[in-house]
């Protein structure tokens, strides 16, 4: 296989495809421990999120944008904050139930500082 086809495959197929596997085992996990009223919802946002995000830093890095690229660019800053303040506000309620409840509630206000230092290194650096 080629090197300039690996990279692709590697960045929209394999790494995609190892979150949605970290995102099953989590949601077995969970059920296992049998957490009570699961984020399940939240947890999926949050992975989807995460993941555009860590896509489009790979794009902007070792490949060559796209409209495809700037329709998730769009997301994660018009669409995602929204998202991520409503999880954070459902997920506050319900921070004491248990650590995967605590954790969806961090990870959706953290968004707001690892997108915002993300997304300006990426205005930085990115090439022209």
């Amino acid at each position: 296989m080629q090197t300039s086809l690996l990279l692709p495959i590697i960045i929209y197929f394999i790494i995609p495809l190892l979150g949605v596997g970290i995102f099953i085992w989590l949601m077995k996990k969970m059920s296992n421990e049998k957490v009570i009223s699961r984020p399940v919802l939240s947890l999926f946002i949050i992975f989807a999120t995460y993941g555009g995000l860590l896509l489009m830093v790979l794009t902007t890095y070792f490949w060559e944008w796209s409209g495809m690229a700037s329709l998730g660019m769009a997301y994660l800053i018009f669409i995602a904050p929204l998202l991520m303040i409503i999880i954070a506000i459902f997920q506050y309620k319900l921070r004491t139930l248990s650590g995967y409840h605590l954790w969806t509630f961090r990870l959706s206000i953290l968004y707001f500082v690892i997108a915002t230092i993300t997304l300006a290194i990426l205005f930085y650096t990115s090439k022209s």
